[in-house]
């Protein structure tokens, strides 16, 4: 098992993946989530996106490519191994903008 700082390195690396796929697959280019990566981490970052009042650009970008399995919400709520980094409250709000933005079901 991953100890506590692999684990947050494991979900730095996850994260710039997505950002890379988003870019390639999605021809989706985030740049501001990349700066967040690169300033804050992908844990921290993860963290303004899922506490900030308002869906980001990014994840309504995704949305409208029918790609929200590249967004934070969906590789936080969708891989159990992301969630000791995470309270349940911030699972819980990835669930909760997956099943508005209907990408999985209630």
């Amino acid at each position: 098992m991953a100890s506590s700082k692999e684990l947050v390195a494991e979900f730095d690396q996850e994260m710039h993946e997505i950002y890379r796929r988003a870019l390639s697959e999605a021809d989706y280019k985030a740049s501001r989530f990349l700066d967040m990566l690169f300033a804050h981490g992908g844990v921290e970052t993860a963290r303004r996106l899922l506490h900030s009042p308002h869906i980001s650009e990014g994840y309504t970008a995704l949305w409208e490519r029918k790609r929200l399995d590249l967004t934070v919400e969906a590789v936080i709520y969708g891989n159990e191994k992301w969630h000791p980094l995470f309270t349940s409250e911030e699972i819980a709000i990835c669930r909760k903008r997956l099943v508005q933005y209907e990408y999985i079901l209630q």
